[in-house]
């Protein structure tokens, strides 16, 4: 059976994410990933979640408070500054969701230099077998061009450093989300 695009995400960070890592939820949005990523760490380890809306961290803050996650900072601002915020030096895993917050502004978007700052940052510290997913929504204005500059920059990392994975419906309509997933071969 195929699994959607989330559920696809998830069953990846599940197998690359132990008790005690680090994780981070570089676009919290409403919460579901931010949440599932503070279960599957647990109480030993630690999510950092970000979002520039103050909305997504009020979604996501009520989530994890309904399931008493007590794991989590919530940072109301870029991922890009992932650096400025998180200091310990080993990343277990993250997931982006990139466009805009379903149900709100649709003008505001995640951005390509942003978005490839923030992966930059937590790669360098990505543990051996780590995983970053990159949900890419592009069907609306700065999509495309976000969804470029994510392919591309994914395209050319080192194949012996890394692997990239592609996962995609070729078959849907009205320009259907992907999945990129980063795996860490080794730490450099």
């Amino acid at each position: 059976m195929l699994l959607n695009i989330l559920t696809y995400a998830h069953t990846l960070l599940r197998e690359s994410l132990k008790e005690g890592d680090i994780a981070i939820d570089a676009t919290c949005g409403n919460g579901h990933d931010t949440l599932f990523l503070s279960q599957t760490v647990g109480s030993a380890g630690k999510v950092y979640g970000f979002d520039i809306q103050e909305q997504a961290i009020q979604k996501t803050q009520e989530k994890l408070q309904e399931n008493n996650c007590h794991n989590v900072s919530l940072i109301q601002d870029s991922h890009e500054k992932i650096p400025e915020y998180i200091k310990e030096n080993i990343f277990g895993g993250a997931i982006f969701n990139l466009g805009y917050l379903p149900k709100s502004d649709k003008s505001i978007i995640t951005k390509p230099h942003s978005t490839l700052a923030a992966i930059e940052a937590i790669l360098e510290k990505l543990k051996t077998k780590g995983l970053i997913i990159l949900v890419i929504y592009y069907g609306h204005a700065g999509g495309l061009e976000e969804k470029e500059a994510v392919l591309s920059y994914t395209s050319q990392l080192n194949q012996k450093e890394y692997q990239v994975l592609q996962y995609k419906f070729i078959n849907q309509q009205n320009q259907a989300p992907f999945l990129i997933a980063i795996e860490k071969k080794k730490r450099s």
